[in-house]
């Protein structure tokens, strides 16, 4: 599975297309998107989408990745399945 720097498991959203992001407002704040950091550039299947608001996100193979807020640990995959849409990311 993917994670990010801290080791947090890495998701998908079923709604997303196109390499859009669909998750704003109070779905971001459940599962908080991979923001790109300044100078952190885009290699291989990485890729960065910009987000409606103009910030940038990680996203792998085209998909945008976020993170849960309820998985506390590294490892932890809580939002695995959730409500059908979401997904571990995997490479």
């Amino acid at each position: 599975m993917l994670v990010d720097h801290s080791d947090m498991t890495l998701y998908t959203f079923d709604k997303d297309t196109g390499g859009t992001s669909m998750c704003s407002g109070e779905c971001a704040k459940n599962w908080p998107p991979l923001m790109v950091k300044a100078g952190e550039k885009a290699e291989g299947k990485w890729t960065q989408i910009k987000r409606d608001d103009g910030s940038m996100q990680w996203a792998y193979d085209g998909k945008p990745l976020y993170t849960f807020v309820k998985d506390k640990k590294a490892g932890d995959t809580m939002g695995d399945g959730m409500k059908d849409v979401w997904h571990v990311a995997k490479p």
